[in-house]
């Protein structure tokens, strides 16, 4: 239990870097005062520019390759059996921070981004998958949030189906609570995502084009 707890916290930790807070503070602003209030791509991309919005995506998502890196440098010797799941604990460590980060009154982005890091260090063949269904939805529908919420989904699918066909190589007691850790950061990300997903249903969701145009300022 203990190891999982300090996986926890180092994946805090790391989540703690918001990178759109900080492009904005060299823009002299707040992200979170403009267009959505949320301090995450999407509105990096709608408030600064396209630049800005690679950047917090670069930013946010390396985080967690960072975070999971450092839970398998120091657990690989003592937890190697685990590792998997371990790196999972770092993750979930990693997206509450970015989403609830102390030092901004725990008003954080959707985490996202740091899940698409999460996928990326995780297991790159579950990354591929989700960035066919991403982008296929994006170029196809333009809502990210939808390409966001599908790809999560799709995501936790894909690892129960890889971790019943034993490409982890744990006690099925340890594969049963990882599918719980990314069962419970995928209904977080629906929750972030409940406004969203009801414009979605209404047909009032804001589109964005990588060509510059967006629809209303929401996220």
């Amino acid at each position: 239990m203990m190891e999982r707890i300090i996986c926890l916290a180092i994946g805090y930790v790391f989540g703690l870097f918001q990178t759109s807070y900080i492009i904005g503070k060299m823009h002299h602003t707040d992200i979170r005062q403009h267009g959505s209030g949320n301090a995450g791509t999407t509105n990096a991309f709608r408030t600064f520019g396209k630049k800005a919005g690679a950047l917090t995506l670069l930013g946010d998502c390396l985080k967690c390759v960072f975070a999971i890196a450092a839970v398998r440098l120091i657990f690989r010797g003592s937890c190697g059996d685990i590792l998997p799941l371990l790196s999972m604990y770092a993750a979930a460590g990693c997206v509450l921070g970015h989403n609830f980060p102390f030092y901004m009154n725990f008003k954080g982005g959707k985490g996202i981004a740091a899940s698409v890091g999460m996928i990326l260090a995780f297991d790159w063949r579950i990354f591929l998958i989700c960035a066919v269904i991403f982008f296929g939805l994006f170029f196809s529908m333009h809502y990210v949030s939808l390409c966001s919420v599908s790809s999560y989904i799709s995501a936790l699918i894909i690892l129960i189906i890889f971790g019943e066909m034993g490409f982890y190589g744990m006690e099925r007691a340890y594969t049963l609570e990882m599918y719980l850790v990314m069962g419970a950061l995928t209904l977080l990300a629906l929750y972030r995502h409940r406004t969203n997903i009801q414009r979605l249903m209404n047909g009032t969701e804001n589109k964005i084009y990588l060509g510059g145009k967006a629809g209303k300022k929401k996220d």
